[in-house]
């Protein structure tokens, strides 16, 4: 027994042994670590192909576990869309929960609420659910989580016998931007590759620059995070996500149901739990994410979540669900237009087409051209120098017809043949060579409707354009607008 000690002792002062309990063991519950990016669209990371831009921690969480490339928003908006992470359930289940600073109810089950109560020590750092008002839904704080400064403080405040739920949400790369930031940081404007539904001029090209800047910036943030993580030996045994809410803040981008609006990007990592280096090119959505923390936490995934759960398809299991098509939709964005009204419509994505199906084209889809009561005209595309480049010069024959696609009005229906026009600028909704694929599509969008019981299945009419909009008003918005009773000031 001396001897023992004696070791012990020694092992103890050299430092091969310590009392402390370790923070988890590898066969516990895992952390979650849960990285989601403001307004960031697909493909706008090094390991996607794109050349000027550079994510290195990004494309590790790749590398080292799966890339997603058909990866997709519930909706193009910010507050229903982390509603939408949160509940597993699509915006139109979630009443209030269905447009921009609008209300989360507490009566829907939220994945960081149920790991809480299941033991994990839950907690967010900057953007969580919102913008929106979730006091009203009964939440004394906000939905995704206690607030914590950083990543790093609550990391070392977290019990050691305790699994984590972390959300980090990062305010990059929304707007406003630095001017010329991304260009000052070694960019350069003439390696950007302009989308074909964005006009290809200087003051376009130093914007997306000035995007890609934030989204860098947001990788860096990445990197200190998974570097915590491996320093204490968690890394391995902790579920990393990054992933966006919705798509760039650009002209025809966020708050639109093309793919520049719904398309994220998506990695996970998950040590050995899952294969590293794959590259899935199946459908999933983002209320996939709340089932699979909970089925990786060994809980019940409630009956509610409409989100399955993507463990299966991580670990190359075989799935029971079809992921051979994605749908996605929208409500109320900011409140931009005559009588608070929305821009209602649903969409369905396959391979190899993309149908949509506005209700009411007779709205403006970017918002009213004269200043409501919101952000100001056109205002559910946010202030840019491209959108100013683009209104400046919209009479130009050469810059008229990408006003047109993002500004002016959109039919009812509109069909993209995705392997002809990858970039969703010809609708042959009209076209008779199209019948049938548009009948198919239309069919299976209203039994998707149904099933998850979205309330326009039945109706137009319906209340989403009625709920109170939380929001601010913009100094010098017409005093026509009257907030209804209810509004928080």
């Amino acid at each position: 027994m001396k001897h023992f000690k004696l070791i012990l002792a020694c092992l103890v002062l050299f430092g091969l042994f310590s009392f402390e309990k370790p923070q988890l063991a590898t066969n516990t519950q895992p952390n979650i670590l849960f990285v989601i990016a403001d307004d960031w669209s697909y493909g706008h990371a090094s390991i996607y192909g794109d050349k000027v831009i550079k994510t290195p921690n990004f494309d590790r969480v790749a590398r080292e576990g799966v890339l997603f490339d058909n990866a997709y928003c519930a909706t193009p908006s910010c507050a229903p869309s982390r509603a939408a992470i949160l509940t597993g359930q699509f915006p139109h289940r979630l009443q209030q929960g269905a447009n921009l600073w609008g209300v989360l109810n507490k009566e829907y089950p939220n994945y960081t609420r149920i790991l809480e109560s299941q033991g994990y020590y839950v907690g967010l750092t900057r953007k969580g659910y919102g913008p929106g008002n979730f006091i009203a839904g009964g939440y004394d704080f906000d939905p995704a989580g206690k607030p914590s400064p950083d990543f790093a403080t609550f990391f070392s405040e977290a019990p050691k016998d305790k699994p984590f739920c972390f959300w980090f949400g990062s305010t990059d790369p929304h707007r406003e931007y630095e001017s010329g930031s991304g260009e000052k940081s070694g960019m350069k404007p003439g390696n950007v590759q302009v989308p074909a539904w964005l006009p290809d001029s200087p003051i376009v090209r130093s914007d997306i620059l000035d995007y890609y800047y934030e989204v860098q910036r947001l990788d860096r943030e990445l990197g200190e995070m998974l570097k915590i993580l491996e320093d204490a030996g968690q890394l391995d045994n902790t579920i990393v996500v990054v992933t966006s809410d919705n798509g760039m803040p650009f002209p025809r981008a966020k708050a639109t149901l093309y793919d520049s609006g719904t398309r994220m990007p998506l990695a996970i990592r998950w040590g050995n739990k899952i294969k590293p280096g794959q590259r899935i090119n199946k459908f999933v959505s983002l209320t996939d994410l709340a089932p699979t923390f909970l089925e990786a936490a060994g809980q019940q995934v409630p009956v509610q979540m409409t989100g399955k759960s993507l463990l299966p398809l991580l670990q190359g299991k075989k799935i029971a669900e079809d992921r051979s098509k994605i749908y996605f939709e929208r409500e109320r964005h900011a409140n931009v237009r005559k009588g608070d009204l929305g821009y209602p419509s649903r969409a369905i994505r396959t391979h190899d087409f993309l149908y949509i199906e506005n209700y009411f084209p007779e709205r403006w889809p970017a918002g009213d051209p004269e200043f409501y009561h919101s952000v100001g005209p056109y205002g559910d595309i946010d202030k840019s120098p491209s959108k100013t480049f683009i209104l400046e010069h919209k009479s130009e024959k050469a810059i008229n017809p990408f006003f047109r696609r993002a500004f002016e009005k959109r039919p009812a229906n509109e069909l993209y043949d995705l392997k002809k026009d990858p970039n969703q600028l010809n609708n042959v909704a009209t076209s008779r060579r199209y019948a049938q694929e548009l009948k198919t599509l239309q069919t299976d969008l209203n039994r998707w409707q149904v099933q998850t019981g979205d309330p326009r299945a039945a109706s137009k009419e319906v209340l989403f354009d009625k709920y109170p909009y939380y929001g601010p008003a913009v100094k010098g918005a017409p005093s026509t607008y009257k907030p209804p009773q209810n509004e928080a000031q």
